[in-house]
């Protein structure tokens, strides 16, 4: 049970905080952070969880890094579907505690600016099939580093920088496109609380993001080791 918790708190630490900075920060005039501040909080929350759950979980925190290690030959099949559950339930609870927080104040809770989505739902309007190869490809490299970064031969200590660098790479790119997903469970989380036209788009924040993954793993067994 250890390692479940441990991937519901860091799912929530990671919807909570970079969301949180995202939903309150980005947008305050003068001194708000931007895509590039919010794209850092995301890469910042996997780094601390990282040292922080990673020894007990190995903080996985997103099904598609589940998928992935799972197909690369680094995780037991078993652990998938409780990992999966555990990873939606932190990204829910993250969400509501961000629900919470902004019912505090006149402006509510946006949740359509952090929720993912394309077409007129997409920040700069993304159509369907941009927003999918774009989830697919960021979450391909992105498994690709993880597997890459963890392997026996990789330097040591290293993985959590290397991952939490990859992901705020990943969002700078990717937050114009889709709002940035690659991470079925932190677009679960938010679509719970917007409804309507976000759980209508769910589906392609779950599919692409779980073939993105796949692909890496089959890349990564192309290119790299047993390890």
């Amino acid at each position: 049970m250890k390692k479940y918790i441990a991937e519901v708190i860091g799912t929530f630490w990671l919807v909570f905080a970079s969301l949180g900075a995202a939903h309150f920060a980005a947008g305050v005039e003068g001194v708000g952070l931007g895509w590039l501040g919010v794209s850092l909080a995301f890469g910042l929350t996997i780094v601390t969880m990282a040292y922080a759950i990673g020894h007990v979980s190995g903080c996985h925190l997103n099904p598609a890094v589940s998928f992935g290690l799972l197909l690369a030959g680094r995780f037991d099949k078993k652990e998938f579907a409780p990992y999966v559950v555990s990873q939606t339930i932190g990204a829910v609870l993250g969400a509501g505690a961000l629900f919470l927080i902004a019912s505090g104040h006149e402006g509510g809770f946006n949740a359509g600016a952090i929720a993912n989505g394309f077409g007129e739902h997409s920040p700069q309007g993304y159509n369907l099939a941009a927003v999918f190869i774009g989830e697919v490809i960021f979450t391909a490299i992105f498994l690709i580093v993880i597997i890459g970064s963890t392997s026996e031969r990789a330097p040591a200590g290293m993985a959590p920088l290397a991952i939490g660098f990859t992901l705020t790479l990943i969002h700078m790119s990717l937050i114009p496109v889709s709002n940035c997903s690659v991470n079925p469970a932190r677009s679960i989380g938010t679509a719970v609380f917007q409804g309507g036209w976000a759980l209508s788009q769910l589906w392609v924040f779950i599919v692409a993001p779980l073939l993105g993954a796949a692909l890496g793993a089959v890349i990564h067994k192309v290119i790299g080791d047993k390890n």
